[in-house]
């Protein structure tokens, strides 16, 4: 050992580590199993341990740039030097710029492009670290990306077996820690985001996982479970009194709500593909309030004056039953800066309960109704994920029997449904829609159909 740590001194006094960066390239190329490029500088160091550092490291595959980093430290065993063997114990990135995409026939862009079994390279990190990098993921099965900022991770004991599959996620096991200052989508940006992951034998365990979105701190869990013919999913999540305003300002900078709301979501999925996951989700969604207030509209008086104008649109107040992240599917575009225009004018929501069951990529509402000062106005019906539909869904306000007295309904996609039959309408999230009345009654005597016999109480 002695010898051995003589003679590595001696070729860091006297060796220019620059004139192996062909080696160097190809060594680490044939390691990660991708194409590795150094465009700048290396240096030897020794302490703690024989380790070569890069600047300005590319790594690509198939034709795309998967790494780019301003700095990369890769860590050296010593002893298998002896048998002219090269293996690296540890990687260290700074700065990077990490991208990841996922093909339409979902192959990633740092796989081989054969989709039937491969051999995947046996790989064995004692650690592997970033420290300010940024990620940036896109979907093209699923026509969605997003980017993370600031982003620090510490994986440890990281080990890919050399097998034949398909999934190199089933012989990959490691423990990793992340934490990422900010999150951004197209549509709206979070902070703080921190995770704990641990993948062993298939099996993705992450929490716990926090972040702050909508003013107010998220948290959940997911596992993911590669060990069968077809990946299984677990998404649990929770974000506690999140302020509805920040929420909207998403869809119009206009003020058109102000409170908070609590979301909570309990999902499995399965597939292969985007399709296949929302086809298969079951599980509990729910959205819930007290006291929230509603800018610009009167619902009480809209309400009482019905008789003489019609100019109120159950469909537009029926809106907030989905806001939250499990609503951004339909209630993305809305023109909330339309809706609530009557200077002065509020309304308080004193309770909103928005309760889906999901089966099969379908919320069906289990219980979804609220309560103004003077109405209750509830919800049935179903929103079909998969195809992206509103399913025979009907607001209806009710009286104290929980009977209809007025009513309608909504069908088709989202983004152009029909309201009432036979009306058919541009776009849900256009200007305000016309109330078609239909039906309406007075229920004056003892019997009635029920509409709705959930737990929002009517008004005193």
């Amino acid at each position: 050992m002695t010898f051995l740590v003589l003679v590595v001194a001696a070729l860091y006094v006297f060796l220019d580590v620059n004139g192996y960066k062909s080696w160097i390239e190809r060594v680490a190329s044939k390691t990660l199993g991708m194409e590795v490029k150094v465009a700048g500088r290396l240096e030897l160091g020794l302490f703690p341990g024989l380790q070569v550092t890069a600047e300005d490291v590319q790594v690509r595959n198939r034709g795309s740039d998967v790494v780019f980093a301003k700095g990369a430290g890769f860590g050296i065993d010593l002893l298998p030097l002896l048998q002219k063997e090269v293996r690296i114990r540890e990687i260290a990135l700074i700065h990077p710029i990490i991208t990841i995409e996922r093909d339409g026939d979902g192959t990633y862009n740092f796989e081989k492009t054969e989709k039937a079994e491969r051999t995947f390279l046996a790989l064995e990190l004692s650690k592997v670290s970033i420290s300010d990098g940024m990620f940036r993921y896109a979907d093209k099965q699923a026509t969605g990306e997003f980017e993370a900022v600031g982003c620090n991770l510490d994986a440890r004991n990281l080990q890919l077996s050399g097998e034949k599959s398909p999934n190199f996620l089933k012989h990959l096991s490691c423990t990793a820690n992340l934490a990422c200052e900010e999150i951004r989508t197209r549509d709206f940006s979070a902070s703080d985001l921190k995770l704990d992951l641990v993948e062993q034998d298939g099996v993705i365990d992450v929490k716990p996982v926090t972040i702050y979105v909508f003013g107010a701190q998220g948290s959940g869990s997911i596992q993911a479970d590669f060990t069968g013919d077809v990946p299984r999913y677990h998404v649990q999540s929770s974000l506690q009194r999140f302020q509805v305003k920040e929420f909207l300002e998403i869809l119009s900078p206009t003020r058109s709500a102000e409170g908070e709301m609590d979301f909570s979501a309990n999902l499995s999925m399965q597939g292969q593909t985007i399709n296949a996951i929302k086809e298969s989700a079951t599980g509990d969604v729910s959205l819930r309030s007290e006291n929230l207030t509603l800018e610009g509209l009167d619902i009480d008086q809209k309400l009482s004056r019905l008789e003489s104008s019609q100019s109120f649109n159950l469909v537009d107040v029926g809106t907030f039953f989905f806001v939250g992240p499990f609503g951004l599917a339909v209630t993305k575009g809305y023109n909330f800066a339309g809706l609530f225009q009557e200077s002065g004018r509020s309304s308080i929501v004193r309770t909103l309960i928005s309760d889906w069951k999901v089966e099969h990529g379908v919320a069906q509402a289990r219980d979804v109704a609220m309560a103004t000062n003077q109405n209750r106005i509830a919800l049935k019906g179903k929103l079909d994920f998969v195809n992206e539909r509103f399913d025979d869904v009907t607001l209806a306000v009710i009286n104290p029997k929980g009977c209809a007295t007025m009513v309608q309904k909504i069908d088709g996609p989202f983004q152009k449904p029909v309201v009432e039959e036979p009306s058919i309408l541009k776009s849900l999230f256009g200007p305000a829609l016309q109330l078609l009345k239909k039906g309406r009654e007075l229920v004056l005597g003892e019997e009635c159909e029920v509409f709705y016999a959930g737990s929002v109480s009517p008004p005193e």
